[in-house]
């Protein structure tokens, strides 16, 4: 008796090229991705850690500086940098007897990137963390593990090889109304 053993392949993670951007070695790398300008926002590992820990609740400077193991001025750098690009808000906030403080918090622009630290979160438990890590975001309601998944605006499921790349119809442009 001889043991047979199944494997499921994954689909490879491949974007395909379609319209003028097919084949891509006919055009350079685009001016305006918004991979390199995400990068350039929030492409610092404090940057991602101060992110994580806004959602996990931290406000204050001094929760932020704790919980993140990062210096004062980093810390402090990056608040600014992560207000001043919108994805953190200040409000004020005063504890008795204290002056009034700075507190920040997430804006919708900083919430939208809860998927993408969800992802990194599953990428590094499977990759990084053979035997899993510590932590698991699990779904309110019913206690199972939540994923950042592929789907399409029409709510289908999108495996990693059907995905097309396409440049975006540009909109059409107004024409002023004749006086």
């Amino acid at each position: 008796m001889t043991a047979e053993t199944h494997t499921t392949e994954t689909p490879t993670a491949e974007i395909h090229m379609t319209g003028e951007l097919a084949p891509r070695s006919d055009w350079g790398a685009p001016q305006h991705c918004p991979i390199v300008r995400t990068l350039e926002t929030v492409g610092t590992k404090s940057a991602y850690v101060l992110l994580r820990e806004a959602f996990y609740g931290a406000t204050r400077f001094e929760e932020f500086v704790e919980r993140t193991d990062t210096s004062e001025p980093v810390v402090a750098a990056r608040l600014r940098e992560l207000t001043a690009d919108g994805l953190l808000e200040k409000f004020p906030y005063q504890e008795p007897g204290q002056r009034t403080r700075s507190g920040y918090r997430l804006t919708e622009k900083g919430s939208d990137l809860l998927p993408v630290l969800v992802a990194m979160m599953r990428w590094g438990d499977r990759w990084l963390f053979p035997d899993g890590g510590r932590v698991e975001l699990a779904h309110t309601g019913c206690g199972s593990p939540v994923h950042a998944v592929l789907q399409c605006e029409a709510g289908h499921h999108v495996a990693p090889d059907a995905i097309d790349l396409a440049v975006k119809p540009r909109p059409k442009r107004r024409r002023p109304a004749a006086a």
